[in-house]
Formats: structure tokens, C-alpha cells, sequence
């Protein structure tokens, strides 16, 4: 089996540029297979991967070989067993291990300092604060342009949580579950939410039809469910398919059978 080594960049043309340049050899004698294309990941910040290729070693020819083992006992003054060896342990080499952060660092600063890198690449002047309740982090940004920030039907604001959920429970074992607001947007919404679901169940009840409620996320989903969970006389179920799904309130419908004698 021929020796190999990896190589690893930021794409694919870097690592195989990087391979020729420290192997000395030109591009198009390169043998190589790439293991990983890489990734830029999402802003940059979670899921980033730098591209590996796996290059193959050309086989030296006896010439060269001897040529070689010369040249290392004149310059080492060893035998060519020696020499053999000392060019063994110049291609075995170990891929370098990826860093791993300590299992004791605290989520809190870690998701403030994402948190904060994330909406600095957004809007300016904002700040966060943080509470612990209900098992869950919560992150509270306020200042900046909040409309961008939370996004046509909260969608930058529910990305940036998933982005920042990523970040902590990146080396956990245990997920610890984060959530982000901005100017009290969540809980004006979710007011919104059932205030509006109740209106639609009764217009449901009153005239026996279904009532659509547009594409939502599943965050605005979950509360229309809850509302209405409760409520003997509607169902709620989400209808289609991908992030944005939307919502329809149907009338339970009995029908009630004379038994007969």
C-alpha cells in the first residue's frame, strides 16, 4: 500500500496547492483524493469545516532509493537501515487532533460571545442580558435595529437562536436549551398569537368551517396549539411541508346515532 499524507484548507485548491508546494511536486503529478470539500458554514461562525484531500506518495525507484539511503549516510554518518528508517518517520504523520474545549466552560459566556459577534455583523449598539429559567438560558437583546434583527415573521431572529443553540451544545453532551428575544418580541407576539386564535375558533365554531392562519414558524405554531388545545369544539393541525407550514382551526364535528331497539 503507498504511503499517504493529508492536507487540509480552507478549499480544495488551497490544501492541493499546499500539498505541491511542501511535497514538491507539480500540480499535475499530483495524486490525491478529496475526504472533505469544507464548509463556510452559517455566518461564519458554527459549522465551519476546512476541505482535506489525501495524497499519495510516489513510489521511489531502486535507483533512487539507493541514491537516497546514500545521501542520508553521508549526512548522518548511519548505516542504510538507519537512513531507511529516519525516511519512514518522515512520512508517517499523524494528523494533527482537533481542539476540544473544556467541558466546564460556562454556556452563558460562551452564547454571549456568539450572541454579540452574531448582531454585530447585523446592526450596531445593541446589548444582551441573561436569566436562567424554566431549565433554559435566555438571552435578551435590546437597542440596534431590532426590526432586522427579528426578521419577517421572526425568521432571522428564530435562525439566529438555532445558530446559537449550535454554538453551545457544540462539545456537550447534555443539550442545554437556549432562547433569544429581542425588545420583547416573543411575548408580544405570543399575546398576538392567542388573541388571534381565539378569534378565528370562534368564527370556526359559529359558522362550521375551517379558518387558514398563514405560514408560520414552528415557534407561532406551537402557541396556536397550545390556545387551543383545550377547546372541545376545534382541532389545529399544521398543513404542508418545510420551516413555514400553515395552520388551519377545524370544527369537531359529532355526530350522534339513535341506537335502534
Amino acid at each position: 500500500m503507498s504511503p499517504s499524507l493529508e492536507f487540509e484548507e480552507k478549499n480544495v485548491e488551497m490544501a492541493v496547492k499546499k500539498a505541491c508546494e511542501e511535497l514538491n511536486i507539480p500540480k499535475e503529478k499530483l495524486k490525491h483524493d478529496v475526504i472533505s470539500y469544507g464548509s463556510t458554514g452559517i455566518f461564519g461562525l458554527v459549522g465551519t469545516k476546512k476541505a482535506r484531500i489525501r495524497v499519495t506518495l510516489p513510489k521511489l525507484s531502486p535507483a533512487a532509493s539507493v541514491h537516497k539511503e546514500s545521501d542520508s549516510e553521508k549526512n548522518s554518518g548511519g548505516s542504510p537501515h538507519q537512513a531507511k528508517d529516519d525516511t519512514d518517520l518522515q512520512i508517517d504523520v499523524a494528523p494533527e487532533k482537533p481542539e476540544i474545549l473544556p467541558s466546564d466552560d460556562d454556556p452563558e459566556d460562551i452564547g454571549r460571545d456568539a450572541l454579540q459577534r452574531i448582531i454585530d455583523l447585523i446592526t450596531t449598539d445593541a446589548t444582551i442580558s441573561i436569566e436562567e429559567r424554566s431549565n433554559r438560558i435566555f438571552f435578551n437583546v435590546k437597542g440596534g435595529n431590532s426590526a432586522i434583527l427579528i426578521g419577517k415573521r421572526g425568521q432571522t431572529l428564530e435562525a439566529i437562536q438555532y445558530i446559537l443553540e449550535k454554538i453551545v451544545n457544540k462539545k456537550r453532551q447534555e443539550r442545554i436549551r437556549i432562547q433569544v428575544d429581542v425588545e420583547g418580541y416573543l411575548e408580544k407576539r405570543r399575546v398576538s398569537l392567542e388573541g388571534l386564535a381565539a378569534r378565528l375558533a370562534e368564527k370556526v365554531k359559529r359558522t362550521g368551517k375551517p379558518a387558514t392562519i398563514g405560514q408560520m414558524n414552528s415557534h407561532d405554531r406551537r402557541i396556536v396549539h397550545i390556545a387551543l388545545k383545550n377547546d372541545s369544539q376545534v382541532r389545529t393541525q399544521s398543513m404542508g411541508e418545510g420551516v413555514l407550514r400553515k395552520l388551519v382551526i377545524f370544527p369537531k364535528k359529532y355526530s350522534q346515532r339513535k341506537k335502534r331497539p
